[in-house]
């Protein structure tokens, strides 16, 4: 992240009913099927595997091992290129840029007019399987770059954003795995240069395989690893589902991972912080899953031993069942200019408030004191979203407060 059960079949009637009773029987054979059939599917819901810790670790101490001199150098980025690369051809999916799974981001020619690179972006994708949706694509992305080396000192960068790579791999592999095709394409994307401006994401949006209305959501998650703060929270924060009609209840409808909450903020809180920039600037659908900064971010203290391995497969298998709804279902989310708000983000922003305060307060083992600045804020923050609650309404002036009392939470406090 940028620094900011079988059933039986039905007895057979031996004679028809009465005719007094037909109708009444008829709505209760129907009610009954309706019964079975719900059964059915929620079973089939309950039986799709989850993606488990075992899967998803092993691919974030790879990334963040010292050879890769964090995902910074060209040695290190080569080695993190190869490594996706063997992953994408293990999973059986297809490579997305006309028969490779690397994409060149150029740079400025030398002075004898010779081509440079700056990096490069990693596809594949798997084809939808319906012919009247498979030229539509939802794309499930995270950055794979990281800060690299700083003289002797290597930022791992496990958490960000090896979490979110690992992520997605394994939804891929699950989904390449279902027994069920999508009906539309989904396209796995690495970005690259995330750290330096977005240059990796903003290169492929101008630069995609098929047009931008094509796209119907854009997927991305940062830092998925640990808690805000590292605070006791089962908050994954979802951004972005305020500027889309139906996608907010697409994400409510997705089974939920026991110890996983969504909270849904506006993408406005934390401002262009990842790879969703350019797909929000064209109007295209998009989400953002993150659990925010915790003290080791953009550190050499982001370590692989550090990261909650069952809070990201938990977070990863929510992420999982949104794209599988999504590439399955008869309609897509639309973009809607006036973003739908709601006071469950307030309920979020207040609950956060309340916590740091309470640990503060109580001198919490292993936190940190806060500063005068620091309280200050939390203060300002939690006063104003408590304010907002006991209204009971949510104004559009609210948010002029809003956007910089979060956002002076998000750089002073974590």
């Amino acid at each position: 992240m940028r620094n900011v059960t079988q059933t039986q079949p039905l007895p057979l009637l031996k004679s028809p009913p009465p005719r007094s009773t037909h109708l009444s029987f008829v709505i209760c054979h129907l009610s009954f099927l309706l019964l079975l059939a719900s059964a059915a599917i929620a079973e089939d819901s309950a039986a799709q595997p989850e993606i488990t810790p075992a899967q998803v670790k092993p691919h974030v101490f790879h990334l963040s091992q010292p050879a890769l001199e964090g995902r910074g150098t060209r040695q290190g980025k080569r080695l993190a290129t190869n490594y996706l690369i063997e992953q994408f051809k293990a999973i059986g999916l297809e490579p997305l840029f006309d028969g490779k799974y690397v994409q060149t981001i150029p740079g400025p020619d030398t002075e004898d007019g010779k081509s440079t690179y700056v990096g490069h972006n990693l596809g594949a994708w798997l084809p939808g399987s319906d012919p009247a949706l498979k030229d539509e694509i939802v794309i499930l992305s995270a950055h794979y770059d990281h800060l690299g080396k700083v003289g002797d000192k290597i930022f791992p960068g496990a958490d960000d954003n090896a979490s979110s790579v690992a992520m997605m791999l394994e939804v891929a592999r699950q989904i390449k795995r279902d027994k069920t095709a999508p009906r539309r394409s989904i396209a796995f994307l690495a970005f690259d240069l995330e750290e330096n401006l977005l240059w990796g994401s903003t290169w492929f949006a101008a630069h995609m395989p098929w047009k931008m209305e094509q796209v119907k959501l854009f997927i991305t998650a940062d830092l998925l690893g640990r808690p805000l703060g590292d605070l006791p929270l089962p908050l994954v924060f979802v951004m972005g589902a305020e500027h889309s009609t139906g996608l907010r209840s697409l994400v409510e409808a997705t089974p939920r991972p026991k110890g996983i909450e969504p909270a849904f903020l506006g993408i406005d809180l934390v401002g262009n912080r990842s790879d969703y920039v350019s797909f929000r600037d064209a109007r295209t659908p998009f989400l953002f899953f993150s659990s925010g900064q915790h003290p080791d971010y953009h550190t050499p203290n982001d370590l692989p031993e550090r990261i909650d391995y069952d809070r990201l497969a938990q977070i990863s298998t929510l992420i999982l069942g949104v794209c599988r709804q999504v590439t399955q279902a008869d309609t897509t989310p639309q973009w809607t200019r006036q973003p739908e708000r709601s006071l469950d983000e307030i309920r979020a922003l207040n609950r956060i408030t309340t916590l740091v305060l309470k640990l503060d307060d109580e001198h919490a083992a292993g936190r940190e004191k806060l500063t005068t600045t620091q309280r200050s804020v939390a203060v300002n923050l939690h006063n104003l979203t408590a304010k907002i609650l006991k209204r009971g309404q949510l104004l559009s002036s609210d948010r002029l407060w809003l956007i910089p009392s979060a956002q002076a939470m998000l750089l002073t406090v974590f």
